[in-house]
């Protein structure tokens, strides 16, 4: 298989799993496309590069996650807080129910968010192990586990009548 065509095969897949733990899609996109380029410099066979893409993916998160906190922290010495926080912009039931969903994903370890994404994307439980670093045999447990977690974390931020709250 070409480069192109496992480009063309797993950016969508990739884009999302990207999109879910940044919520940006530019962050995403970037993610996406900075795991191709780092593809080109190394020699992973085409059948493992599946996991190898979502490991990179997951590791340029975090890492600008963490540029993200430490820039946070620089500005918050630097600048005075602002006055009042700006008011919501995202009125649409699905906007609302996206927010939900990362919040409840932010609760999870980043092992237990990482797996429910690549199962999302329909990864084998042995690409998942080898992604997460765990043994192939204790995916499906380690799955439900996490399942219910996010399960109970999202439950948890619904009112009474099912509505967020």
């Amino acid at each position: 298989m070409s480069f192109e065509a496992l480009f063309h095969r797993l950016y969508p897949s990739l884009f999302r799993y990207a999109y879910r733990l940044t919520g940006d899609t530019d962050a995403a996109d970037d993610a996406a496309q900075e795991s191709f380029v780092r593809l080109l410099d190394h020699s992973i066979p085409h059948e493992r590069a599946d996991a190898w893409l979502f490991t990179v993916v997951t590791n340029l998160v975090r890492q600008r996650g963490n540029k993200a906190a430490r820039r946070g922290r620089l500005l918050a010495a630097w600048q005075p807080a602002p006055a009042a926080p700006p008011g919501p912009d995202e009125s649409t039931e699905r906007s609302e129910r996206v927010a939900r969903v990362q919040a409840a994903l932010g609760t999870l370890s980043e092992r237990d968010r990482q797996m429910l994404l690549m199962r999302q994307e329909g990864f084998s439980y042995a690409e998942i192990a080898a992604a997460a670093g765990v043994a192939p045999g204790s995916v499906g447990t380690l799955l439900v586990r996490a399942l219910e977690r996010f399960a109970v974390t999202y439950g948890t931020e619904e009112g009474v009548d099912g509505a967020p709250g």
